[in-house]
């Protein structure tokens, strides 16, 4: 999945919004305004996901393209390595994943318009 794929897929979300907040090269995808996926846009060979721990750590034993969070709270984030080895599939689940659990953790109130959107 090249760059613009990953930035489709990730707009293609309900309420995600993209910035760069920190630089001009890190791309950051929010969903009502948290962080769910970061990329470098200059080098595009990682992306940052939001985990849930224990999986963290299983996809970590499990690939070898799958390393804590560069930059980021190790046991919530992952960097999933873009080398060619792992599959659209492999990161659209994990891309589905970070933005369920940012979803997850809203406030009831904004939650509840996501069942509607």
């Amino acid at each position: 999945m090249d760059l613009e794929e990953f930035r489709t897929y990730c707009l293609g979300k309900y309420a995600v919004s993209e910035s760069f907040p920190f630089d001009n090269r890190t791309l950051v995808f929010k969903v009502a305004g948290k962080i769910f996926a970061l990329t470098d846009v200059e080098c595009y060979d990682s992306v940052n996901l939001k985990c849930n721990p224990e999986m963290a750590s299983e996809l970590r034993e499990k690939y070898a393209f799958i390393t804590p969070g560069f930059h980021m709270n190790k046991k919530h984030w992952n960097t999933v390595l873009l080398h060619g080895e792992i599959s659209s599939v492999l990161l659209k689940e994990l891309v589905d994943h970070s933005y369920s659990l940012v979803v997850d953790n809203l406030p009831k109130k904004i939650r509840d318009e996501f069942a509607m959107g």
